[in-house]
């Protein structure tokens, strides 16, 4: 709930539009027959639009004006068919622009998840939460927004501009000229406040950021908040989180109104000077009254799409931005996650002799480091518990094992092979691990245990039934059908980790690691699963992480860890006799 500095979203640096967009079109590649049938129907609309201004010339010239109505009726029903064919083709336009919208940004979504799952585990210890559901949900929105308002038919757009300016330079020169004298100014505004618009959108992309992030983490942590009475603090850092985001949309909402504005009242000055030469050039006999009516329309239609064209680079440059923050997050590095083990760890019928960590050093920041030195060996079916203080490099032990993260100096090795060396799919899969604070997902208690997973669907009872889990899940009204909460609220602390403990059986891993596993668990439910686990850990290599001594007690070993160091290793007796570390740690805990 800190906001400022860490945990401030990014405001991304300058890019360059041609790049990014040159980029973005390898997503709409696949759908380029749609873009191809839009592009057809382009110069169709164009050319529709373009008509009706000349058929209301006609209809003035050759039969108001001469008050001839032999065929005006025909005329009439031309000008309304040119109507319905106009709006038949937008409709079509729209309509196939929408369509393939939205699957590029279904496969923006899909890629963007996709490469969520494979970053480092380092990347979502700095990143805010509500910052990533931004980046999926609200910025690939925005390009939604930009097919919507036409990112294809600004192509139309020229094409109506282009065809309106050749027909006027044709119908009357030194009108048409005297009439786009407003266009250099026009260019000179259109150009003043494109780099300050840019500026504008990444800012509100990155309040709105940061204003998920606070709601993310505030409703996460409600129970907190009330029980600490922190609701006018809480209150006060969104009322401060969200001003900010309606200041930053603040000036994006005066560049919009004041370029409209603009647009606009140039639209007004060149129909003035249509009216104020083309009037004397009628008086003067050099042109027609249905000219200049004609005049009046194309001008119109002329600065339409030049209004529209205001609201649509409002959308172009929030796309621009969204597109930058998107971008910016593929960008990322991710973990190569590969196919299996090398060597002769992809085949599952060969067991893991021996995990050694060797002369181990990692920090989290700099050269702060929380592990210094560590070697330590783990052979196959032998249990190794660590204890030692808080902070100690315990759970970093575990971390490292499964490559969360990476070692900053030394090594840790599998049958002699560095696991850097592994791939990540290969190597987590013959590693189940069991946090302090299990995670359950929305869904039944049958899916959280076995996770989709076909091979751990076949276990999942089995594995319930060795850990005691299936003594509760059976007491429910629906057994394992029971639908699962978000974050598994509709449980006890204890239930969600004989869960997670069930879905650790169910993978059948042959190194199984249990981080503070029992901490939330009642004594009664630690009995049981410590039964249940001597049938699991038989055979398996068990790293045990611990406070409660008395749980590890029966461990072939004990490695005390102090300050990021080894400091002693033996047997609970060993270990108590040496009277040491371990055994003021224990007298501490059992004094009483």
């Amino acid at each position: 709930m800190h906001f400022g500095g860490l945990y401030e979203d990014e405001i991304v640096g300058k890019a360059y539009d041609r790049r990014l967009m040159a980029r973005f079109l390898r997503y709409v590649a696949p759908y380029r027959k749609l873009a191809v049938v839009v592009l057809a129907i382009l110069p169709l609309a164009a050319g529709a639009k373009l008509a009706q201004p000349w058929l209301m010339k006609l209809a003035i010239d050759n039969h108001l004006i001469k008050g001839e109505m032999t065929g005006l009726p025909l005329l009439a029903t031309g000008f309304l068919g040119l109507i319905l064919a106009e709006s038949l083709l937008t409709f079509a336009e729209v309509w196939l622009l929408q369509h393939m919208g939205q699957k590029v940004m279904f496969d923006l979504r899909m890629e963007l998840f996709s490469h969520l799952q494979r970053l480092p585990v380092r990347f979502f210890d700095r990143t805010p939460t509500g910052s990533l559901v931004t980046r999926l949900t609200s910025d690939v929105e925005v390009l939604g927004e930009m097919f919507a308002a036409g990112i294809i038919t600004v192509v139309g757009d020229i094409m109506v501009l282009a065809g309106i300016v050749g027909i006027m330079l044709w119908m009357n020169l030194k009108l048409s000229l005297v009439t786009f004298s407003v266009l250099p100014v026009l260019v000179w505004i259109a150009f003043t406040f494109r780099k300050r618009m840019r500026t504008a959108y990444r800012q509100v992309r990155a309040r709105l950021a940061n204003l998920n992030s606070f709601l993310n983490e505030s409703i996460h942590g409600m129970a907190v908040v009330q029980l600490f009475n922190r609701q006018k603090t809480e209150q006060q850092e969104f009322t401060r989180l969200n001003a900010d985001y309606r200041d930053a949309n603040l000036p994006v909402i005066t560049w919009d109104a004041s370029l409209y504005a603009m647009v606009e009242a140039l639209s007004s000055v060149a129909i003035g000077l249509i009216v104020w030469y083309g009037g004397g050039e009628i008086v003067r006999g050099n042109l027609s009254f249905g000219a200049l009516v004609a005049f009046i329309q194309y001008i119109e239609k002329f600065f339409s799409p030049i209004r529209d064209l205001s609201s649509k680079y409002s959308v172009m440059q929030g796309a621009m931005a969204a597109l930058e923050r998107i971008f910016h997050l593929l960008d990322t590095e991710k973990d190569e996650m590969g196919t299996d083990l090398i060597s002769t760890h992809q085949n599952r019928s060969v067991p893991i002799s021996t995990i050694d960590f060797r002369d181990v050093w990692f920090a989290y920041n700099n050269d702060d480091y929380v592990l210094k030195g560590l070697n330590l060996t783990l052979r196959r079916g032998e249990k190794v518990a660590m204890v030692g203080e808080t902070g100690g490099g315990k759970t970093t032990v575990t971390r490292l094992l499964s490559r969360f993260y990476e070692v900053s100096r030394g090594s840790i090795a599998i049958d002699g092979t560095d696991i850097r060396e592994l791939s990540l799919h290969g190597l987590r899969r013959r590693i189940g691990v069991v946090l302090q604070d299990p995670f359950l997902f929305t869904g039944t208690i049958r899916f959280n245990i076995s996770l989709g997973n076909p091979g751990a669907e076949s276990r999942v009872e089995v594995a319930a039934r060795i850990v005691g889990a299936d003594r509760f899940i059976r007491r429910l009204p629906l057994g394992f059908d029971e639908e699962v909460r978000e974050k598994g609220s509709n449980l006890s602390a204890g239930e969600r980790q004989l869960i997670s403990f069930a879905r650790a059986v169910a993978f059948d891993p042959e190194i199984l690691v249990l981080d503070e596993a029992t901490a939330s668990v009642d004594t009664a439910s630690e009995r049981l699963i410590q039964e249940g686990l001597k049938g699991l850990m038989a055979g398996r290599t068990t790293l045990v992480v611990a406070h409660r001594l008395s749980t590890i007690r029966d461990a072939d070993r004990i490695v005390v860890i102090h300050r990021g160091e080894k400091v002693e290793e033996g047997s609970h007796e060993e270990l108590m006799a040496q009277q040491g570390l371990y055994y003021r740690l224990y007298q501490l805990q059992f004094r009483d």
